[in-house]
């Protein structure tokens, strides 16, 4: 995204990781003059990818022991986000990760850039969070700032991953605009995996139409998110015991079980979260309470299923799916995404149990679709995780950035990463609100001091 007479700027890169952030603004023109990070491998990655001799850039240290920066234009940083996140339990300022933005919002109130970009997870926009997002907010605009926020999707930025972020971007109250800030809605044209990942099966075929009767039995699960047509198949599969669909894969298809057992299997599924059988979202049920609702139900049949490890006894007559949490999956995997599909799930630092299918499979009906699955991916083994270098490109890094050595820290870095093509739109929309029209770089101001000073050596020598 390259725009001509964009003005230069100078940036910091705060909680820089791997430098998402920098590779967005340094497209667009950006001098960063700072970063601030603590997580020594991620500082290693950073610096055999940004910090080549000669530049002007300072490594800053813990963003707790800063006060008076560098100066610069713009402060940008992914501020920890485990704290309101649903993998970090949501803890919020309860957790010291979380309280890292009274650090970030102190640099602000101190330094005064004349705009800032913030990036954490769509959790900091969930209405359990709305007091701390409009504490925080409330406490930047205290600053001097007009405050801006938005959960933006990487996927509508031409990345298929679906990742959504909230964005908080300030302006200073006190500069001149050409035109108020608004965040970009023009959204990206969508790709598919097979596009950004490397060898899979790239055949593409139209997809069929079906009614919400065919493929959900006429009711559709209110659980399906924006990637999910009601008169489509699903693009991934999931592996799981606690729900059901055309695209659900459940332990007792891929076991060696008896017409009998999987009626079984898939009672338990749709009554274990029925009241009647206890408060929680999904009960153990006894042998008695199948007995009523399949009457040929023995204990032998329970004991076998739990031989087979699709049932677990949970006290002397309880029994319960074993593999009865969502994203645990089975067998340690929980999706499987098909070559064709727009997206790829959310990467995080602690990884996921999510695979991408390198055969496409098709499908006349629900029932062949899913059969065609099991025999042709799921059997055959044709499935794969992604690599570093893959997701990389899901976030948007370059081709030619240098990830970490190690696989399962490059991985991790790269789940801690920001999109940088979103990165980049929210900056392009700063800049077009002409607040940096006609800045003077920290690069720029050194190099015309130094050849000031050059003309006076060389004026004195002549002399």
């Amino acid at each position: 995204m390259l725009t001509k007479n964009i003005p230069k700027f100078s940036f910091i890169d705060l909680f820089a990781g791997i430098g998402g952030f920098r590779i967005a603004l340094e497209r667009l023109g950006g001098e960063c003059v700072g970063f601030s990070e603590i997580d020594k491998e991620a500082i290693k990655t950073y610096k055999s990818n940004f910090c080549k001799k000669g530049r002007p850039d300072a490594e800053l240290g813990s963003i707790t022991d800063l006060s008076k920066l560098p100066y610069c234009d713009v402060l940008v940083g992914g501020v920890p986000c485990q704290s309101w996140s649903v993998a970090g339990k949501m803890r919020g300022f309860e957790d010291p990760r979380g309280q890292l933005w009274f650090d970030t919002i102190r640099l602000v109130k101190l330094n005064k850039p004349k705009a800032f970009i913030f990036e954490n997870v769509k959790g900091l926009a969930d209405p359990r969070n709305i007091e701390n997002l409009n504490l925080i907010t409330n406490q930047l605009a205290e600053c001097g700032y007009k405050v801006f926020h938005k959960v933006q999707n990487s996927y509508d930025f031409g990345l298929p991953q679906n990742r959504e972020r909230i964005f908080i971007v300030g302006i200073r109250n006190d500069l001149p605009l050409i035109k108020s800030f608004q965040y970009n809605t023009q959204k990206a044209d969508s790709h598919k995996l097979f596009e950004f990942l490397e060898n899979l099966d790239n055949s593409v075929s139209i997809k069929s139409k079906f009614t919400p009767q065919a493929l959900f039995g006429g009711k559709i699960p209110l659980s399906r998110n924006k990637f999910q047509k009601v008169d489509e198949f699903n693009d991934f599969f999931v592996l799981c015991d606690t729900r059901n669909g055309h695209t659900t894969i459940h332990s007792w298809e891929i076991a060696d079980t008896s017409d009998k057992e999987k009626q079984i299997c898939i009672t338990i599924l749709k009554n274990r979260r029925k009241k009647i059988y206890g408060e929680k979202d999904g009960n153990p049920m006894t042998l008695m309470d199948l007995q009523k609702l399949i009457p040929s139900i023995s204990r032998k049949d329970i004991h076998g299923l739990v031989k087979k490890n699709i049932l677990r006894i949970i006290s002397k007559d309880k029994f319960d799916l074993v593999n009865s949490k969502n994203s645990a999956g089975i067998k340690d995997i929980y999706r499987i995404y098909l070559p064709n599909s727009h997206i790829f799930s959310t990467l995080t630092a602690t990884g996921t149990k999510d695979f991408v299918a390198t055969k496409q499979i098709t499908g006349h009906n629900p029932s062949e679709y899913k059969e065609n699955f099991i025999q042709e991916v799921l059997i055959k083994r044709n499935y794969r995780q992604i690599t570093p270098f893959e997701a990389g490109r899901l976030q948007g890094f370059p081709e030619t950035f240098i990830p970490h050595s190690n696989c399962r820290l490059a991985m991790k870095q790269f789940g801690n990463a920001v999109s940088v093509p979103v990165v980049e739109s929210t900056m392009l929309a700063i800049i077009e609100t002409g607040i940096l029209s006609g800045v003077r770089t920290h690069l720029q101001t050194f190099n015309e001091t130094l050849n000031a000073n050059r003309s006076v050596i060389s004026v004195n020598a002549t002399a």
